[in-house]
């Protein structure tokens, strides 16, 4: 736990935390001059040299005489003691072992660096005497950075050219290149610009968000409104005001691609760009962001998940945008929702927390029902935009031949949308050409070598890929099995096949088809949907990341290929799921002055779901729902726990299993049910076998602690691993 003094003298023993799996605090001396609690250091591990954080007093349980020195105190700010608590917190919810959890909190590379100069590269002024397409390729990466820089090393990467292109440009005057600080702080945003005007609703609920602000403390906000109501300016009036007070915020988002759009609607509003955390961010500006959050030289944040365990020094809101998206949760290493994980930050730091969504999940519903979280609501679209009517295709009633997708019904309604001027959407959930290849000879389907799933052709680049664990190999020209020649077909649309239909059937129109295969880096895909946003296409082809939060003046028709898709298997959200992904999709349609229509293509239009999208009745829909996951006693009425096994040798993981279900008293004390083992869904991903286990427990039941027990009451073999996930979200 943190450490309960305010300094400790040179010599003093401490213990520190490092990211390496040894389970514990090691206890080292402090350094000449002593050193803070939670002080960023480097310690001699072995013959290595690590980072870790003074976590606490050492316990003295180790020979005194043995025990060595910390080397040196970082040039970073000490962790704050809510942070120890909430990483410890957050370690004890998840089953993850603390030096796991302080990893996420320390993914910025070169803390141990000390502070130097560095050279740095931005936008120089005039045009090279000779236009190469290398040289190209840098202006773009350095017009797209806007105001931050690049090293020389990163500006190559990312355009994918030698350092002498770059120091070609520099001499002709194209190219600057600074000697700056390694870190600086961001521009301070400026509290006093005005936003945009807001309805009386928006006007309401950014005055109740300012006023739980102004209060201090803790506080939990589900902010619900209807697509294409401005949620955004709602909550933005909410980091105003967390500005006003002094304190920092940071807002969640889902998708890197609605970051673009995101900064330059903050830009706008405050005067000044806000620090950047995902993976399409620089390691420079990376390290830069995580140093001057800790030293308060960055007011806002904007990011993904893992931004959330950035060291803020005052934290005062955090807005969770898009609450419901299954992106949220982590499903690899550390196993966390970052929706409940921000709940958890924000109580321990007394701030407020905002979740929005036009579809909120059944959990922060319930809680919101239950009274422990505030709720405001915007029913009504911005301006003189209106919710889009929602239609069926009934597609028992179509003729369509086998290879198409495109029913006639949603043909015509396309072609009257592009005769108008207008956009028309087509949405399918599937990325690439085809989800089977099938040998029309022998029916073999071409498998991943690694994983027991089907290769997806992606055509766009002319090679087989596995979803689950991304390897890649050419399309072969015989089939793997037989032998046969010219006899692979592929079986059923992705959203490449989806944009050769369409182009056969709309020659003339422009086809722009989003996914995030089809991009070589996220700066692509951002220009990609600016161009579209500004009319650069007819028609839009795309996946699930289209329906996220993207603003499209000129689009009034959605035509969902496959509204069934979503309904298959037993997975206990696939109602709300689908349900939430065809509101969202929807959404998208008539967001300016002209209305719009959605159409959903749909061999089911009486299933309960279906009859309760066309109703518009989400409230209707969730009270049902939550009525249904009661009676069954599953979250968020219930506890839920995944044991996921996996070994090289798939016995080793059945044993395992089977020990766990014969030993299961700690559960049974709690009242707890386990099911399985049995094979996952998905029983081979990268070449391990995988076996599940799933426990069920009352909503109240300790369920961490007798798990912690039941784990601990078998020894796994070093070639399996066990993985926890609390509250599962997929069960593949």
């Amino acid at each position: 736990m943190p450490a309960t003094t305010d300094f400790f003298d040179e010599g003093a023993l401490v213990g520190v935390l490092t990211t390496q799996p040894l389970g514990r605090a090691l206890d080292y001396r402090a350094p000449e001059g002593g050193c803070m609690p939670g002080a960023f250091v480097e310690v001699p591990l072995g013959p290595r040299k690590v980072v870790g954080v003074v976590w606490g007093p050492g316990k003295g349980d180790f020979d005194i005489k043995k025990v060595r020195s910390v080397i040196r105190v970082l040039d970073v700010a000490p962790m704050r003691e809510e942070m120890q608590i909430f990483l410890q917190r957050a370690a004890d919810y998840t089953l993850t072992p603390l030096p796991s959890m302080l990893r996420l909190a320390t993914r910025a590379p070169g803390l141990g660096d000390p502070p130097s100069m560095r050279k740095v590269y931005r936008l120089g002024h005039g045009a090279p005497d000779r236009m190469t397409e290398a040289r190209a390729r840098v202006l773009d990466a350095l017009e797209a950075q806007g105001e931050a820089a690049y090293t020389l090393k990163e500006l190559c990467d990312e355009s994918g050219v030698s350092a002498s292109v770059v120091k070609g440009l520099v001499k002709q005057g194209v190219v600057a290149e600074e000697d700056t600080p390694r870190d600086l702080p961001y521009r301070r945003l400026d509290r006093g610009f005005a936003g945009k005007e807001l309805t009386a609703d928006q006007a309401a609920c950014a005055d109740a968000l300012r006023r739980a602000v102004k209060g201090g403390g803790y506080g939990a906000t589900l902010l619900r409104g209807v697509t294409g109501s401005g949620k955004t300016e709602v909550y933005l009036e909410a980091v105003a005001e967390t500005l006003r007070q002094g304190r920092q915020a940071l807002v969640l988002l889902p998708e890197i691609a609605l970051s673009a759009e995101f900064i330059a609607r903050v830009e706008a509003r405050f005067g000044a760009k806000p620090a950047e955390w995902h993976s399409g961010v620089t390691m420079t500006e990376r390290r830069r962001a995580w140093k001057m959050v800790g030293e308060g030289g960055a007011q806002l944040v904007v990011g993904a998940r893992s931004a959330l365990f950035l060291p803020f020094r005052d934290l005062g809101l955090i807005v969770v945008d898009e609450e419901h998206d299954t992106s949220y949760k982590q499903e690899e290493g550390v196993i966390y929702n970052a929706r409940d994980m921000a709940v958890l930050r924000a109580s321990i730091c007394g701030a407020q927390v905002v979740l929005a969504s036009a579809t909120p999940s059944l959990e922060s519903w319930t809680n919101a029902e239950a009274g422990k979280y505030a709720r405001l609501d915007l029913a009504a679209r911005f301006g003189a935009a209106v919710m889009p009517e929602i239609r069926t295709i009934d597609m028992r009633s179509e003729t369509l031949p086998s290879t198409r997708w495109i029913s006639p019904t949603l043909q015509r309604a396309v072609e009257a949308r592009i005769a108008a001027g207008e956009q028309a959407m087509l949405f399918l959930n599937r990325r690439g050409y085809a989800p089977i290849t099938l040998c029309r000879a022998c029916g073999h389907q071409i498998g991943c070598d690694h994983c027991d799933a089907r290769m997806v052709e992606h055509r766009f680049l002319k090679r087989l890929m596995c979803h689950q664990c991304g390897e890649t190999k050419p399309m072969p020209d015989t089939c793997p099995s037989c032998g046969a020649e010219d006899r692979l077909a592929a079986v059923g649309p992705g959203v490449e096949r989806l944009g050769e239909e369409a182009a056969s059937l709309f020659p003339d129109a422009r086809i722009a088809t989003l996914s995030s295969d089809l991009f070589a880096s996220a700066r692509a895909l951002k220009e990609q949907i600016a161009t579209i946003a500004e009319g650069g296409a007819d028609i839009i082809i795309g996946t699930q990341l289209v329906a996220k939060g993207h603003n499209f003046p000129l689009l009034t028709l959605v035509g969902v290929i496959d509204a069934d898709l979503g309904l298959q298997g037993s997975d206990l959200r696939a109602a709300e799921r689908t349900f939430q992904l065809m509101r969202q999709v929807a959404g998208r349609a008539g967001r300016a002055e002209k209305p719009g229509v959605a159409l959903l293509q749909t061999f089911q239009p009486e299933h309960p779901v279906i009859r309760a999208i066309l109703a518009g009745d989400e409230e209707g829909f969730w009270r049902a729902e939550a009525a249904g996951r009661e009676a069954a006693g599953v979250p968020p009425f219930g506890r839920m726990a995944g044991i996921i096994l996996s070994s090289t040798e798939m016995q080793d993981a059945f044993d395992l299993g089977n020990a766990l279900a014969r030993n299961d008293a700690p559960l049974r004390r709690i009242g707890a049910q386990v099911f399985g083992p049995a094979p996952a869904p998905i029983a081979r991903v990268r070449g391990r076998h995988r076996v599940r286990l799933l426990v069920k427990a009352d909503k109240g039941a300790p369920l961490q602690a007798a798990l912690a027990r039941w784990i601990s009451g078998v020894r796994a073999p070093k070639t399996t691993r066990l993985n926890v996930d609390i509250d599962p979200q997929s069960f593949y």
